[in-house]
């Protein structure tokens, strides 16, 4: 999941990045109104935490903005305005949550994380494969009941090709959805968290190597039986 957060003020700003990338998400962060809307424009976010009382371009406009554009990201507006009057005018912009200041840091994680399934189509919170299991809520994946230490990245990247539910994903790709965009990342950092992660899942082999495309989730689980659907537990 990608996620751009826009505040001035740059410690609140870099603890909430900070954190979203601790919990294994890509994140950006833009100071002021207009470098948010440059990089909505060339980037696709899933979830935008727009400060509200931003210098410059004031945060109701980049709300504006996004709506009239039709750009495919969610709206997690921030403010020390928390009155139901303000609440009501910030959702009327097109905002789709509303969270006021000062907030708990997992509050802010819950909300982030259930605007982002709201931008991409519905699946489980519980992604299972050939006896894998991902908890995208609690943040855990474990392989025939053995629980897997992961990083954040691997966890990102586990994610980002179960939830592609067998296309294949290229490297830009997985760096597009995974890594951040001022992060000067190549494909061998790809390469390098991919072995870690195929090392860490173990046998029979998961993820697969398509030749001059990318990787994607084994087709055909173990014994020749068609991929298993995503489900609950």
């Amino acid at each position: 999941m990608r996620v751009l957060v826009v505040e001035d003020e740059e410690f609140l700003r870099e603890m909430i990045a900070e954190g979203l990338r601790r919990d294994a998400l890509a994140v950006d962060e833009a100071g002021d109104g207009l470098e948010a809307l440059n990089r909505l424009r060339l980037g696709d976010y899933d979830v935008l935490v727009l400060d509200r009382d931003l210098p410059g371009l004031h945060g109701d406009e980049v709300c504006r903005q996004v709506v009239r554009e039709g750009l495919l990201t969610r709206v997690l507006m921030l403010t020390a305005s928390g009155t139901v009057r303000d609440r009501v005018e910030g959702l009327g912009l097109g905002a789709d949550d509303y969270l006021t200041k000062p907030f708990a840091y997992d509050e802010l994680l819950a909300r982030v994380l259930a605007l982002g399934r709201r931008t991409r189509p519905a699946l489980p919170p519980v992604l299972e494969r050939a006896g894998l299991a991902l908890d995208t809520a609690r943040r855990s994946a474990s392989r025939d009941g053995h629980r897997l230490a992961l990083s954040r990245k691997e966890f990102a990247v586990l994610e980002a090709l179960l939830r592609a539910q067998g296309a294949v994903l290229s490297s830009d790709d997985l760096i597009e959805q995974v890594w951040e965009q001022d992060t000067a990342y190549s494909t061998n950092a790809v390469r390098v968290t991919l072995s870690k992660l195929r090392a860490k899942l173990g046998e029979p082999p998961l993820i697969e190597t398509v030749p001059g495309a990318g990787y994607r989730i084994a087709t055909a689980a173990p014994g020749g039986t068609g991929p298993q659907s995503a489900g609950p537990r």
